[in-house]
């Protein structure tokens, strides 16, 4: 009788173990399945981001001069690539992150969204023509 008892409390355990695994497998099809589209709902739209980054930098004195150290460095940093100046490139895009870190968290978010918007699409040109202003102030340095 206990023989019986035992084999019958191992099939259950067995059942319950199946039913469990089958359940955890239902779930991660779905993770997996329904994934792109969370992510693709989570992914901002780079042109209304890039408005609502401009407004936030042209609003702030100090990050206007952020911005336009940013930019000033990034000349900087395109001569000394084509130098092949490998030190230098590396020392100056340090100060890039660093000075990008201080314009806030949206525009750490748009350089992001930014990877993901193919350069000759209608986002991107939104983008450049957003960011044309901000640049221009730059100029009036």
């Amino acid at each position: 009788m206990r023989a019986l008892l035992e084999a019958a409390r191992k099939d259950t355990q067995r059942r319950d173990q199946g039913a469990f695994m089958n359940r955890l497998v239902i779930v991660g099809i779905l993770i997996v399945s329904t994934a792109p589209l969370f992510a693709q709902a989570q992914q901002p739209n780079a042109a209304e981001l890039a408005q609502k980054v401009v407004s936030i930098i042209s609003d702030d004195k100090v990050k206007i001069q952020t911005y336009c150290q940013i930019l000033d460095l990034s000349d900087e940093l395109d001569q000394v690539d084509q130098q092949k100046d490998r030190e230098k490139t590396e020392e100056l895009s340090q100060k890039i992150n660093e000075l990008q870190k201080k314009l806030g968290p949206e525009y750490l978010a748009l350089l992001k969204a930014a990877e993901h918007v193919d350069s000759n699409s209608k986002d991107d040109q939104e983008v450049v023509s957003t960011f044309v202003k901000l640049d221009n102030s730059c100029g009036q340095r």
